[in-house]
C-alpha cells in the first residue's frame, strides 16, 4: 500500500443493493468530501453502479480504476475504484428487490471481505443491502452478519449491535423467529452479550460503559407472576459478570429501560430479543443509527436503515447514517490496528 496517509485507516466503501439508495448515498459522501480527514475510502464495486449513483445523487467525481486497494493513492484527489465489473444496474429496476442483484451484492460484499483478509483494508461499511434478495440469489443466511462469518470462518460468538446517539444497543438472539429466540436465552449466550457490549465500546472510547440488561418477561416478571426466568437465570447471570468487573446490571423492565438509557443513565442496553431494542432505537433515530457486526476479526459497519425502495433515483436520500457508519469503522479500526501493534514484539514493531 502507498505510504502517503497511512495515518488514516482504510476502509472498502461497498454500495450496496444497487437497487436501493446506496449508490446514491455513496456517490454523495464521496462528492461532499466530509470523511476525508477521517478514512482513506476505496469503493469496492462495479463502475457502473457508482456511476449510477452520481446520476441520482446529481454529482461528478473523477474516478480511477484500481485493481485491488493496496494499489491505491490518494494524491490525485480522485475517487479509489476496484471496478468489479461484476453489476449492470440497467438489468435491475430501482426500488424492486431482486434475487440476482443480492447475488451480485453479496459477491461484491466478499471480495471486500477477500481485501480485508489479505490486509489491504481495515474496515468495510456497506451501504443498505436487502437480506430476502441476498438468500434468493443463493447467500442461504437469515442476514449479513451471518455470511460475514462463515466467509472469515469465526468460531464463536457475535452479533449485530445498534450505535446511536452514543448508546450501543445489543441483543442476546438475532435474526431469528420469537419462538427459536427464546430457546437461545440462557446464562451463556447473556454472559456472551454483556461481555461483547463492555469490550466493543471499549474499544470505541468509553472506559467504564455503563451497561443495562433488559428483562426478558412484562415487567421483569413482576416478582415471578409473569414468569421466573428474571429470577432464576437472568439477574444471577448479571451479577456473575458484574462480578468480573463490568458495570451491568440489571434485569429492567423492557418497556422503561431504553428511556433510562436515551436519558443519559446507561450506554447500553442488553436485549434478550430482536424487536425488543429494535424498536426502541428505530422510533428513537431510524436513519440516524449505524449496525456494526460485532466480534469478528474485521470491523463492519452500515447505516441502520435499509434500502428505502419508495425514494430510489430521486436524489433525496440522506447520509448521515452512512457518514456516521464511515466514522465509527474507522475509530474501530484504528483501535484494533493499535492493539495489534502494542501485541507486536518490540523488534518487529520497530523494524515496520
Amino acid at each position: 500500500m502507498n505510504t502517503e496517509d497511512t495515518m488514516l485507516p482504510t476502509i472498502a466503501l461497498v454500495p450496496g443493493d444497487c437497487t436501493g439508495i446506496g449508490p446514491e448515498q455513496t456517490a454523495r459522501i464521496l462528492a461532499d468530501g466530509h470523511l476525508a480527514d477521517v478514512a482513506n475510502l476505496v469503493v469496492v464495486g462495479d463502475a457502473r453502479v457508482l456511476e449510477m449513483g452520481m446520476a441520482h445523487a446529481g454529482v461528478q467525481l473523477k474516478v480511477e480504476r484500481i485493481a485491488s486497494p493496496g494499489e491505491a493513492s490518494w494524491q490525485s484527489g480522485a475517487v479509489q475504484l476496484v471496478d468489479l465489473a461484476n453489476t449492470d444496474p440497467e438489468l435491475f429496476p430501482i426500488g424492486k428487490a431482486s434475487a440476482e442483484s443480492g447475488r451480485l451484492t453479496g459477491e461484491t460484499l466478499a471480495r471486500a471481505i477477500d481485501f480485508s483478509k489479505a490486509g489491504e483494508v481495515d474496515a468495510i461499511t456497506f451501504a443498505p443491502l436487502n437480506k430476502r434478495a441476498m438468500f434468493d440469489g443463493g447467500w442461504k443466511f437469515p442476514d449479513e452478519h451471518k455470511m460475514f462469518a462463515n466467509l472469515l470462518g469465526h468460531q464463536g460468538y457475535f452479533s449485530e449491535m445498534n450505535v446511536l446517539d452514543g448508546q450501543w444497543m445489543s441483543r442476546v438472539t438475532g435474526h431469528q423467529s420469537l419462538r427459536t429466540a427464546l430457546d437461545g436465552i440462557n446464562p451463556e449466550s447473556i454472559t456472551d452479550a454483556i461481555e461483547l457490549a463492555d469490550r466493543m465500546m471499549r474499544n470505541a472510547g468509553i472506559a467504564q460503559p455503563r451497561i443495562a440488561v433488559a428483562a426478558l418477561n412484562p415487567h421483569a416478571g413482576e416478582n415471578g407472576l409473569f414468569g421466573r426466568d428474571e429470577i432464576e437465570m437472568i439477574r444471577p447471570t448479571v451479577e456473575a459478570a458484574a462480578r468480573t468487573g463490568i458495570a451491568c446490571s440489571g434485569p429492567f423492565p423492557a418497556d422503561t429501560v431504553y428511556i433510562r438509557a436515551f436519558a443519559g443513565e446507561f450506554d447500553s442496553v442488553v436485549a434478550m430479543y430482536h424487536d425488543q431494542g429494535q424498536i426502541a432505537t428505530k422510533l428513537r433515530g431510524f436513519n440516524r443509527g449505524v449496525t456494526v457486526t460485532a466480534g469478528l476479526d474485521t470491523v463492519f459497519t452500515t447505516p441502520s436503515h435499509g434500502t428505502a425502495f419508495d425514494i430510489v433515483g430521486k436524489g433525496v436520500a440522506k447520509t448521515g447514517a452512512i457518514e456516521s457508519a464511515v466514522r465509527l469503522a474507522a475509530q474501530l479500526a484504528a483501535v484494533k490496528s493499535n492493539a495489534g501493534a502494542e501485541s507486536r514484539p518490540q523488534s518487529a514493531a520497530v523494524s515496520a
